[in-house]
């Protein structure tokens, strides 16, 4: 009985392990299907809705909505065709002759030579579309053959996939690749005529153009979905490490403490300040209880009755203290949940954070002079002015006592005395170094409401 129990053991381990190694052999195959399909996918887009012509956001085809949902499709298709590739060439690397008489063993047959290369062409020339020349330069290895060659003549690592392969299809030209950027002299600046009526004449000319309209109308657009865009990447940097926190909070750290220290024996204090404001609070509630019974007439009370009030708010009190030390340590490992939401929501919307530093790059330099010092008197007030220590003290007091920290005076005497003076110090070598060379009037108008 053990033996046959052994056997279909085996089987089951056998099967299992030819069902993956299947799998890894139909990797190569498997990824260029996917980027196929994706390639496909946007073609489909661009027949369908932009008559064949590339996806361009800055279209004014559609409404804002309808070029939103555009450009997301256009986003996810085009990083799947891009991770799907990466796949296909690091598996195809990986390919050799061994694996390709074991698949044949195992009933796996691969894509001809000549299918792989046009789906590899098909690919190379939708993304070529929407790829920048940097970008461009970086994925060569997509067709990785000059065109033209006879056949025969293609060296690869993998000899026996491209043996008396056809001639490749030609590959997509870039562009101005090898472009040298032009230098220009300061002579070439230089103008025979002053350079504000050269601006009053380029601007007459485009109030003048027929085209104006279409252009204003087209600036405008894009300066609303970069409002749009900003406005909600930075609802989502709010909500989503809150929201991630709260959740984290209630349904995943909550019933692991609560379970732990379930216990009544558990710890009730975290620290000796929370005992301490136990002890406290439970000397005032006797003294409470003694003042009201020298105040009302009534009988007094006896040392047991006074016992027992005194017990049953010693209880209360441990009940209390203990869910505040729960508290605390869920707050611990919420937060690191936030924090890794808070992350992976900066790493995966680098378009988002680019757009975002547009916006406020154009508000900050947007302001008039007087708004720009009004801002930056405030802001040094409030954090490294004369009253910002008490602001500092309260603000770490309170992260310590969310944490369940003591608040050690030492340390937030210490933070307070370094922490304001760096800031201070990079404050204003940022309005000698960058505000003073980008706006110096704002700068001279600083300092006279400063003095």
């Amino acid at each position: 009985m053990s033996a046959m129990k052994n056997s279909v053991f085996s089987q089951k381990i056998y099967s299992f392990l030819l069902a993956a190694y299947r799998w890894y052999l139909q990797t190569p195959e498997r990824s260029l299907d996917e980027a196929y399909n994706a390639a496909l996918k946007i073609q489909e887009i661009e027949n369908k809705h932009f008559n064949g012509n590339k996806i361009d956001i800055d279209l004014a085809m559609y409404s804002n909505s309808v070029m939103d949902y555009f450009e997301s499709d256009l986003k996810k298709l085009l990083k799947t065709v891009r991770m799907r590739l990466t796949e296909f060439r690091a598996s195809h690397w990986f390919l050799n002759e061994e694996n390709q008489k074991a698949a044949q063993k195992v009933g796996i047959e691969y894509l001809s030579p000549s299918l792989v290369l046009e789906k590899l062409n098909l690919v190379d020339q939708i993304i070529s579309k929407y790829t920048t020349i940097s970008d461009q330069i970086t994925s060569k290895a997509l067709v990785v053959q000059p065109q033209n060659l006879p056949v025969n003549s293609v060296i690869s690592e993998d000899k026996s996939l491209l043996v008396n392969t056809p001639t490749l299809p030609p590959k997509i030209a870039t562009q101005n690749l090898e472009r040298k950027p032009e230098i220009k002299r300061k002579s070439d600046t230089m103008g025979v005529l002053p350079r504000s009526l050269l601006s009053t004449i380029t601007r007459l000319q485009v109030e003048l153009d027929p085209n104006s309209e279409q252009e204003v109308i087209q600036n405008f657009r894009q300066t609303q979905r970069r409002t749009i865009i900003s406005i909600r990447f930075i609802l989502l940097l709010i909500i989503v490490p809150l929201l991630t926190h709260q959740i984290a909070k209630a349904f995943v750290v909550g019933p692991i403490i609560e379970r732990v220290r379930s216990s009544e024996q558990m710890q009730i204090f975290l620290n000796s300040e929370m005992e301490e404001e136990a002890l406290l609070e439970l000397q005032t509630f006797e003294e409470k209880l003694k003042f009201e019974n020298l105040i009302i007439k009534a009988p007094p009370l006896s040392s047991e009755q006074i016992e027992n009030e005194m017990g049953n708010k010693a209880i209360e009190l441990a009940k209390e203290f203990r869910h505040e030390s729960s508290n605390a340590i869920k707050n611990i490992f919420a937060d690191m949940f936030s924090v890794g939401a808070f992350i992976c929501l900066l790493l995966v919307s680098k378009s988002s954070i680019a757009v975002l530093k547009d916006f406020i790059d154009n508000i900050v330099y947007g302001l008039s002079d007087s708004a720009k010092a009004f801002i930056i008197i405030l802001f040094t007030d409030i954090f490294v002015g004369f009253h910002s220590p008490h602001g500092w003290e309260v603000l770490l007091e309170g992260v310590s006592r969310h944490w369940g920290l003591p608040a050690n005076r030492d340390f937030i005497f210490l933070f307070i005395a370094t922490f304001p003076v760096i800031l201070d110090t990079i404050f204003k070598y940022w309005i000698f170094r960058f505000l003073n060379r980008i706006s110096p009037s704002a700068v001279a108008t600083y300092r006279n409401m400063n003095e």
